[in-house]
């Protein structure tokens, strides 16, 4: 399918062959094994639906201290290194000059959600973020660099790739429902959104 812009939002659907899906489920799997998935608290005290992790020489998290990046998995461990084909669609449609700090996994299970909110814990919003959706879809809805107004929605599938750069960089977005069940990829169902930022 052509890509299209949605918002500011560089759209690429089906920009991953189900073969590279299935590789890079793969990889993902050894992310986890070195940095295994955690359920991350909101600075209030709520735990969010989502669980998480991340692999590079930063992952995001968040607790009663705040949302942060930080060198170390909350159980102390280094992350992992970021897959090389996480790499490689960085390179191809971000920047072959400067690869990630941090690609951020999110793992929406049965249910989860991700509320409207800004990526703004980077110190250079210059940089776009890469986002690549993988097994059940996902309603993704864009607001504006303010909260407020009108927004958009498009389900992302299995595959799809999106890059938040320019004007809608720090625009607010979230994951209103996933459609549980509607992807084969991931044999006990549910959505893995990895995210990747330039940090420093």
């Amino acid at each position: 399918m052509t890509e299209f812009d949605l918002r500011g939002f560089r759209i690429l659907p089906e920009y991953l062959a189900p073969a590279c899906q299935a590789d890079l489920v793969s990889a993902l799997r050894d992310v986890v094994a070195q940095a295994p998935l955690f359920s991350p608290v909101t600075p209030s005290g709520k735990t969010m639906s989502v669980r998480m992790t991340s692999a590079g020489r930063y992952g995001w998290v968040s607790d009663r201290s705040g949302y942060r990046y930080s060198g170390a998995h909350p159980a102390g461990q280094p992350w992992p290194d970021i897959p090389a084909a996480v790499l490689r669609i960085w390179r191809d449609l971000v920047s072959d000059r400067r690869d990630p700090d941090c690609c951020l996994l999110n793992y929406y299970g049965e249910g989860a959600r991700m509320g409207l909110h800004q990526d703004r814990d980077e110190a250079d919003f210059s940089w776009p973020v890469l986002s690549i959706s993988l097994g059940d879809e996902g309603l993704l809805r864009i607001g504006n660099t303010a909260r407020g107004g009108a927004t958009a929605s498009h389900w992302l599938r299995s595959g799809d790739v999106v890059v938040m750069g320019g004007a809608a960089r720090l625009a607010y977005h979230g994951v209103d429902r996933i459609r549980f069940g509607s992807s084969t990829l991931l044999p006990k169902g549910g959505r893995i959104n990895l995210t990747c930022r330039v940090v420093d």
